[in-house]
């Protein structure tokens, strides 16, 4: 039996049988891959507090002919301040959710890793929006998976001035020279440009080091709606229990 140590935050876990449970890790090293923790549904078993969402740490783990196993564990960060506020740990599971959605097993991650991991910290600490950390955290997913909007240049002609509008279908802004005829188009507000920009460019510990206004917060809701459905068009069950808050 050959251990391997990877670095992960488990993102959903399944009862399986009577006593063990099949968790899905996001893993730095390996990318997404599926494990079993034998046992871990038993009192006080070893493997009991580190098969859970959001668990974040170093996991050994054995390779299997469909899976993995989990041997040991140890766990650095539960996020344990989301357990306690239930609309915070549902933002938390549609992180999850989002990135299970986005991977692929064994196709390499570490950025996305990184991001759900930052976002999880900026959602325990509380010092911005939670609203804000979600549309943050959404734009920047869909940029890691390649399909980022074009926020600094006329995606119809390039041209560097006078970008008004965005257009979803078109995949970011348009000039003033360009925008007739695009029945989708959206005027845009020049804070809301500025802060799509800094989030698509800002290195992942930055993300989440400033404040919007609530005009912003409230156009950045609605454009990240409609490009969300556009770009990913999945029903997250995560996400349809938020809208109940």
């Amino acid at each position: 039996m050959n251990l391997e140590t990877v670095t992960g935050m488990v993102l959903s876990v399944m009862p399986v049988g009577e006593y063990d449970k099949r968790l899905v890790i996001l893993t730095r090293e390996i990318g997404k891959i599926s494990a079993f923790a034998r046992g871990a549904r038993r009192p006080n078993n070893a493997l009991l507090a580190a098969s859970q969402p959001f668990a974040f740490g170093e996991f050994q783990v054995f390779r299997g002919r469909d899976s993995y196993t989990v041997a040991s564990a140890a766990i650095s960060n539960y996020f344990g301040e989301l357990r306690d506020n239930l609309e915070g740990a549902y933002y938390g599971f549609y992180f999850c959710e989002f990135a299970d959605y986005l991977t692929r097993e064994n196709v390499e991650a570490s950025d996305i890793l990184k991001l759900l991991y930052q976002s999880l910290r900026a959602l325990s600490k509380g010092t911005i929006d939670i609203r804000l950390v979600r549309y943050i955290y959404e734009l920047k997913m869909i940029a890691l998976n390649g399909e980022a909007p074009q926020m600094f240049e006329c995606v119809c002609c390039g041209k560097k001035e006078e970008m008004l509008w965005f257009d979803t279908k078109k995949g970011g802004l348009i000039c003033e020279d360009c925008v007739r005829g695009v029945p989708g188009k959206r005027k845009i507000s020049a804070a809301l440009t500025y802060t799509l920009q800094f989030i698509l460019t800002a290195p992942l510990e930055k993300l989440y080091t400033f404040r919007v206004s609530d005009e912003v917060l409230l156009e950045f809701s609605s454009l990240m709606e409609e490009y969300r459905r556009h770009y990913i068009g999945h029903s997250f069950k995560s996400l349809e229990i938020l809208r109940m808050f």
